[in-house]
């Protein structure tokens, strides 16, 4: 099904070089825009799923070309609910149930092919690890089994027939992921293959493991089946696989020309990993530079880019200059999977952006919960792709008092199913909170998800009132037959802290002084201190910016360590950041206010021992604490016999995904 403009034909005027067909093992793609594997988790018992089915077809009418889905149960020795099992013949009406989905709308369908080996990205270790050699992963310090000869003919023979299979289910192709610090890759490094034996020892050594998989699944399924390589581009870790040891693995692997295209994945099972998923304080398609020097090894074989893609514009131009043939999008294509179909229809302004938040890597991978994300509330669903609000039975008043994420989502959602819609807000501006984060270093992106709301809502004839701070008598001065509260949440103070130091705002929350200091570009002389009980991503963009502003800045948390709400993948980040920047973490401590605060010193005293020290020269401090809902006026308005939602922070404070499913489930249920 190809690419309808508003008028029926396909348009690719405006991206020329994105929508030019390409062929891949004598496979006609119909542009070069391919979903990138994602986890999922809507496996279930290792089988396919509808949700698993509907997430594939959505983005394959949606427009992508081709889509690499997550990895498969490619052979017994990765075996696991999760994974969809295709070494044996239990799935095979569900396989091609999903290629059907796929295939049927001209969009090629490949599997990955992976094994984590002895890597594990969340807390714990693994028990029944296996590599390259007995060596510990360097982020979970598992200690795994190697391989034997045997294990890995074994490997070969069930991973190339599991291609085989899917071949007859009808996919197309598969890729083998030989990044991120997954089995392969410990194969690949000479770091962490210390083998003597044939899977050993030198470049040629160390990557025939892959070279023998290529082989055999070419021999099983012909010249006709696409494969693919996710190579390692950097790993980030000293003494593994760096730009030049790349180059020379890639050179080694695509020699014999039967591998169909390459791209670079980066990170590993280590400190490195946040750079697998860059997030928002990666700069904008921060690998381009490194993959246009490997490619130079590639023996001509295409080259798919990957990282921080999130425009059209972007992947046109990456396609336009020759840096690459084809686009490989993950996190873009979870947040709107009609990506592409609005971009080619002129309508990239309508396009749900992804935010680099990594909320998705967090939920398939932190906590094996199914995917979700911060900007689409609708992931997974069967009318995920051309999904609009159903018309209301009964036409309703509705005030929703908040303009944050979820009130403007509730807000617009409502309006779209046809109640007439005012939105209270307490600021001169939409966006809440998240506004304030969006001006913090790393937080540009999150705008996109109050602009898009924003300008839904101003379609749909919502009306706003700014500078409001609602009361019972606001709200019923408007008559409305339904309320939804998304007034937010505020910071508790700390107990260490006087009344009147608060009241008197000499000592502030972070948030109501960081609204104040974005205004300053002055450096100031002096430390500032942030009190963090909070552990969020604002908290750390906060500090950075501070760090900016006055000569250092301390960290004080009671726990024994910082980012503790945040994924292993962001804290990475955080961690790696705040130690580039030098600022000082004290850890299970708390603030002590004495009669030398007022000189500048500030004491603090570790929470076991009672050891106190001080800091010095202290021009500004700041708490940032959890939070407690604004939900005051909830009550009132139920007692006088109102409809009530409560939603987002105003329920309970939590995060943007939280608030933005809230506000679409409210929206859609009044």
């Amino acid at each position: 099904m190809g690419l309808q403009s508003p008028g029926g034909i396909p348009d690719a005027a405006a991206y020329p070089a994105m929508m030019a067909p390409f062929s891949l093992a004598g496979r006609l793609l119909r542009n070069r825009i391919v979903h990138a594997s994602i986890s999922t988790q809507f496996a279930a018992a290792a089988r396919v799923t509808d949700s698993l089915v509907n997430y594939h077809a959505s983005r394959a009418r949606g427009g992508a070309a081709m889509i690499v889905a997550e990895p498969l149960g490619m052979w017994r020795g990765f075996d696991v609910p999760s994974r969809v099992r295709a070494w044996n013949d239990d799935n095979l009406d569900g396989l091609s149930r999903w290629a059907d989905a796929v295939e049927s709308q001209d969009c090629r369908l490949l599997a990955q092919i992976v094994d984590r080996g002895r890597g594990r990205n969340i807390p714990g270790r693994v028990t029944d690890a296996t590599s390259a050699s007995v060596l510990p992963d360097d982020l979970s310090w598992s200690v795994p089994r190697a391989l034997s000869i045997a294990d890995i003919e074994q490997l070969v023979v069930e991973m190339s027939g599991s291609s085989a299979r899917l071949q007859r289910c009808g996919f197309s192709g598969v890729e083998i992921s030989a990044g991120h610090g997954h089995l392969f890759n410990q194969f690949l490094s000479p770091r962490s293959n210390l083998r003597t034996d044939r899977y050993g020892g030198d470049v040629a050594g160390r990557t025939r493991i892959v070279a023998e998989l290529v082989a055999a699944i070419r021999a099983a399924c012909g010249a006709g089946f696409i494969i693919g390589l996710k190579l390692p581009g950097n790993d980030g870790v000293a003494g593994s696989v760096g730009p030049a040891e790349a180059a020379a693995i890639a050179a080694q692997l695509t020699a014999l020309g039967n591998v169909d295209y390459v791209c670079f994945a980066h990170g590993s099972h280590a400190h490195s990993l946040e750079q697998h998923v860059p997030d928002g304080h990666a700069p904008r398609m921060p690998y381009v530079s490194l993959m246009r020097e490997l490619r130079r090894a590639l023996n001509g074989v295409p080259v798919m880019a990957l990282g921080r893609i999130t425009d059209p514009a972007e992947a046109e131009g990456l396609i336009a200059r020759g840096d690459a043939e084809l686009i490989g999008l993950g996190r873009p294509l979870i947040a709107d999977a009609a990506w592409l179909n609005k971009a080619v229809a002129g309508r990239a302004h309508d396009i749900r952006y992804c935010v680099s938040c990594n909320t998705c890597w967090e939920r398939v991978t932190g906590l094996r919960l199914p995917l979700a994300c911060d900007n689409n509330p609708r992931v997974g669903e069967a009318d995920e792709l051309a999904w609009r609000p159903a018309p209301a039975r009964q036409k309703k008043r509705v005030v929703v008092v908040g303009a944050g994420i979820a009130g403007l989502e509730a807000a617009w959602v409502a309006a779209a199913r046809g109640h007439q819609v005012t939105v209270l807000g307490a600021s001169a501006q939409v966006g809440g909170k998240t506004r304030l984060h969006a001006l913090l270093p790393g937080g540009e992106s999150l705008s996109s998800i109050y602009d898009y709301q924003h300008a839904a809502a101003l379609r749909e004839g919502v009306v706003f009132e700014f500078g409001v701070t609602a009361s019972l008598a606001d709200v019923s001065a408007l008559k409305p037959d339904a309320v939804v509260i998304a007034a937010g949440a505020h910071m508790l103070a700390p107990e260490w802290l006087p009344a009147a130091l608060r009241q008197d705002g000499l000592v502030p929350d972070l948030r109501a002084a960081m609204a104040q200091l974005l205004r300053f570009r002055t450096r100031q002389p002096g430390t500032a201190v942030i009190y963090d009980t909070d552990h969020t991503e604002g908290t750390y963009a906060a500090a950075e910016w501070l760090h900016a502003l006055f000569e250092r800045v301390v960290l004080i948390t009671p726990r024994d360590t910082i980012a503790t709400f945040t994924s292993l993948v962001t804290r990475q980040g955080i961690l790696r950041r705040m130690s580039a920047l030098r600022v000082s973490i004290k850890v299970l401590s708390e603030p002590r206010l004495a009669d030398s605060f007022e000189q500048g010193r500030l004491g603090y005293a570790n929470l076991y021992n009672g050891d106190v020290a001080e800091i010095d020269e202290v021009a500004f401090l700041a708490w940032s604490t959890p939070r407690a809902p604004n939900d005051s006026l909830c009550a009132p308005l139920r007692a006088a016999g109102m409809e009530v939602h409560c939603i987002g922070d105003s329920q309970c404070a939590r995060d943007v995904l939280s608030a933005t499913a809230e506000g679409h489930a409210a929206g859609n249920s009044i």
